[in-house]
């Protein structure tokens, strides 16, 4: 099947049925089959990003250079594999940014192909979206159609407030669809300032929109920790783990920009057990975390070994709808 030749938001209907029919009895068995295997999945990272190999290189330099930090691979999905091999990592879910409203039709398209595959790779994509993009429901109905379990939002990229009222539509129909909402939140390394996704604005969204399945990257959100405990603590939103502990890999000590850091383990811990251990994902943001580190890390942080269990796979299986094992 050829790609490189669709354009625009959306592709008519017809067109989307003739391109994806003869795909949807492979990706219905797929996710079968990953639902049977859900006692084999004892790691899933929910939070990490591939680029097409013919991009990879290029896009990784940039975004380093933008961040001033170093990636842990060169970004393609073989890397990726290859790393959750070392790390112990059973599924990945693979989170795509869609810069443009443009892009959003061809991401979605390769993702659901690739998620044929997912039992082979272990790879698991989400759909792209741009609050921008014309008809926001069409695009959500068919990534449900297509299989996908969630979205992935990321306000920094689009400069767009995340609880602008364009995302909060997307939101709220991704809802009634029992999508997953990834959002991007607090800083961006690479692109601040300023903060698109604050924690104001993510209680925005929880009390106006009322959203059951939003997942607050970073913790909830990146470098805003203390806010994070002092308004998201009772909410219903889980966090993921991505990037927030352990060491930014600046590219050298020079690098370091503004007063960036990670978090603690103290400081993490409390936040684990404020927020809730059942709200908590494990989650590297491959490739800019290692998730060997972060399997080793998560691992020796003195919870409980349910609790463990928990934050390593079961809540993940709970939003996505695997049987919990």
């Amino acid at each position: 099947m050829q790609y490189k030749n669709i354009r625009g938001n959306l592709p008519s209907s017809e067109e989307m049925e003739r391109r994806f029919a003869q795909g949807q009895e492979a990706r219905k068995a797929a996710w079968r089959k990953l639902c049977d295997r859900s006692a084999e999945l004892r790691v899933i990272d929910f939070h990490t990003h591939t680029f097409p190999d013919t991009i990879a290189e290029r896009a990784l330099n940039q975004l380093s250079k933008d961040s001033a930090s170093k990636p842990f691979t060169g970004g393609t999905r073989a890397e990726l594999t290859n790393s959750m091999k070392e790390a112990g990592v059973d599924l990945s879910v693979v989170l795509p940014v869609a810069t443009n409203p443009e892009k959003v039709a061809h991401i979605n398209v390769v993702g659901a192909e690739q998620n044929i595959e997912v039992n082979e790779t272990g790879l698991l994509s989400f759909a792209g979206i741009h609050p921008a993009a014309g008809d926001y429901r069409a695009i959500l109905d068919m990534a449900k159609k297509l299989g996908f379990k969630g979205i992935k939002l990321h306000p920094d990229y689009y400069r767009i407030p995340f609880n602008d009222i364009r995302t909060k539509r997307i939101i709220e129909y991704a809802g009634e669809l029992d999508l997953v909402v990834v959002t991007h939140a607090g800083t961006d390394i690479g692109l601040y300032p300023p903060v698109f996704c604050t924690v104001d604005s993510i209680v925005d969204v929880l009390d106006d929109v009322r959203p059951t399945k939003l997942v607050a990257a970073h913790m909830g959100g990146w470098n805003n920790w203390d806010e994070v405990l002092d308004k998201l603590v009772g909410k219903n939103v889980w966090v993921d783990t991505a990037f927030s502990i352990g060491e930014i890999p600046w590219l050298t000590p020079e690098s370091k920009k503004y007063d960036f850091r990670m978090m603690s383990e103290p400081e993490f811990i409390q936040l684990v057990y404020a927020l809730g251990v059942n709200r908590v994902l494990f989650a590297t943001d491959s490739p800019w975390a290692d998730q060997k580190d972060y399997v080793n890390r998560i691992s020796s942080v003195p919870f409980t070994e349910e609790e463990k269990r928990k934050i390593f796979a079961e809540n993940a299986k709970e939003l996505l709808g695997i049987p919990r094992s």
